[in-house]
């Protein structure tokens, strides 16, 4: 059975990891384990993780696993943000020039992340613009946790039908999901790592991948693993969701 290592930014893509993807993975018979917050420093031979604002530890922080485990049929990936990447992140710069166009940015990103790492088995995942976009699937899911909120919860479902996809909720530091989010519903910024991973599995992941075409690509390649199907290093999981 293939194993996935999953370096996930923060607390609300650590618990979704391991409550909504472990067991739909395992059913395509891919064993996730624990996910892994990412690292942010290192001192003194101690890994400091969560939060995704430094590459260069998180790189390490990789390639020291990639380095133990060492089978053909052990994969790598992440659920890192592209709001606020790191500033340090490969291919930063560069990609500024398609900002306007998410897509073929979080594309090229996660292709100079692949590049960096050197290893078939890494396949980077960036998150258009970041984990809340998913939540805006369906923002009537946060009645469950918000009673008597109804006017927030509308607001949110108005910024949905903006969009064509959740995914282009832009990255604005007063606009990206999460800032939308609390605007509406200030108590999620102290709770999202657990309303956050919530919500989104009351979502369920049929709905998310119908609408979030990039993590669609994601999921549909981790899925693959199972039947033996290891992506090329080439092209990111944004071409695989089609």
């Amino acid at each position: 059975m293939p194993r996935l290592y999953l370096f996930a930014e923060g607390p609300t893509e650590l618990t979704f990891a391991d409550k909504v993807l472990k067991p739909h993975l395992a059913g395509f018979g891919v064993y996730l384990h624990p996910p892994v917050l990412i690292a942010h420093a290192r001192k003194k031979g101690r890994a400091h993780r969560g939060g995704g604002r430094r590459y260069a530890p998180m790189r390490n922080d990789i390639l020291r696993f990639l380095a133990q485990e060492k089978g053909a049929d052990v994969f790598f990936t992440t659920m890192i943000d592209l709001y606020a990447l790191a500033p340090d992140a490969p291919g930063l710069a560069a990609a500024e020039d398609i900002r306007h166009l998410p897509d073929q940015r979080v594309a090229a990103l996660e292709q100079a992340f692949a590049d960096d790492i050197q290893d078939r088995r890494f396949l980077p995942y960036i998150q258009l613009h970041e984990y809340e976009a998913y939540l805006f699937c369906d923002p009537a899911c946060f009645a469950y946790f918000y009673d008597h909120h109804e006017k927030q919860i509308a607001a949110l479902q108005a910024i949905t039908d903006r969009y064509p996809t959740p995914e282009l909720i832009d990255d604005g530091p007063h606009s990206a999901p999460s800032k939308r989010i609390a605007k509406e519903l200030p108590d999620y910024e102290d709770a999202k790592a657990a309303v956050g991973a919530q919500v989104a599995e009351l979502i369920g992941l049929d709905v998310i991948r119908s609408k979030c075409p990039h993590f669609a690509g994601w999921l549909t390649r981790l899925e693959g693993l199972g039947a033996g199907h290891s992506a090329p290093l080439s092209g990111g999981p944004a071409s695989a969701g089609g």
